[in-house]
């Protein structure tokens, strides 16, 4: 399909060829595309066609089984998803604009579950005419080309820009259920943790930062090098960990922000807590600069940060 310059088409590329292009270079799948797009898989495969004749090189080698981009089409693709991606947010920012006031919001899917969302409806009852939005991802977003307004960030200080707004820092202890304490080897000593399944983050040991969730690091604090439990139990997500020690299956070393409602309704019990380990790492508000000046964004940053002094107050951080 190699094409002299002098013979390559000028006209500009329709949208709905480069709609087609990302859908199926995301699934590696026409039919898949097709479904995507809510088009046929022929439809779709004469926007490629068409696409490539356009471009003048293949951006597809088809197999039998499944596609793989070529390098033109690894190359289109890197220019064409941010385009999409800026032309979608500008399209919601417009309807948005248009109608209803709404706080859009990044988090991730832990923090949304355990403490954003058991308070939204405390804001949405002080403030009925303001639609919420949560996309739950661990991956940051670009508040300077998303259509999110404001990002709730988990890291270290050194990786926040300086106009973020801390809300509170973090500590780490072993927390279990009652009904556990109850039925099993008494807990009154950190030895006592060998009787015990212990819970913690499975992908802890692969990050940096979060080798401050493990319980290797809190055992090695506390002089405990040696001491090994009953079994482990590993989990991708904080409300995987709460949720396993909520059903007794083990003690869970939690973050303390994230927990402190269920310790204080006594669904959780802090089973040692002259032996919390302080973490580096902190959460975050960081508002995006084309949404500060809304008023429901103001209104919402005021309601958060009192939800966050709250939060300060219940795990014994200084105001």
């Amino acid at each position: 399909m190699q094409h002299s310059e002098n013979h390559l088409r000028t006209r500009p590329i329709s949208v709905g060829q480069l709609r087609a292009f990302e859908a199926v270079a995301r699934h590696l799948n026409f039919r898949a595309a097709a479904e995507d797009l809510s088009l046929t898989q022929s439809a779709v495969s004469r926007q490629i066609q068409s696409l490539e004749e356009e471009v003048g090189v293949g951006l597809f080698l088809r197999h039998t089984r499944a596609v793989e981009l070529t390098s033109a089409g690894a190359q289109l693709l890197r220019a064409v998803l941010p385009s999409l991606e800026r032309m979608d947010s500008a399209v919601r920012l417009i309807r948005r604009s248009a109608g209803r006031k709404s706080v859009a919001i990044s988090t991730w899917a832990s923090f949304a579950s355990m403490w954003l969302i058991p308070r939204l409806e405390a804001f949405q009852s002080e403030h009925p005419d303001i639609d919420i939005r949560i996309d739950a991802t661990d991956v940051p977003v670009d508040l300077d080309t998303t259509d999110i307004d404001l990002a709730l960030r988990y890291t270290t200080p050194g990786h926040v820009p300086a106009t973020a707004v801390r809300l509170f820092g973090e500590q780490l202890t072993p927390v279990a259920s009652p009904w556990l304490l109850k039925s099993g080897h008494a807990l009154k000593r950190g030895e006592d943790l060998a009787h015990f399944a212990l819970i913690e983050a499975s992908d802890a040991h692969r990050t940096q930062h979060l080798e401050w969730l493990t319980w290797r690091r809190w055992l090695d604090a506390h002089e405990f090098k040696k001491l090994e439990p009953k079994r482990w139990l590993y989990f991708n997500y904080a409300h995987q960990i709460a949720q396993a020690a909520l059903t007794g299956q083990g003690v869970a070393l939690t973050r303390m922000p994230l927990v402190a409602d269920s310790l204080a309704s006594g669904d959780l019990v802090e089973v040692l807590p002259g032996m919390r380990l302080d973490s580096p790492m902190a959460y975050w508000l960081i508002v995006g600069p084309r949404s500060a000046a809304r008023p429901e964004i103001r209104a919402f940053c005021d309601w958060l940060t009192g939800q966050a002094a709250l939060t300060r107050q219940a795990i014994g951080e200084p105001l």
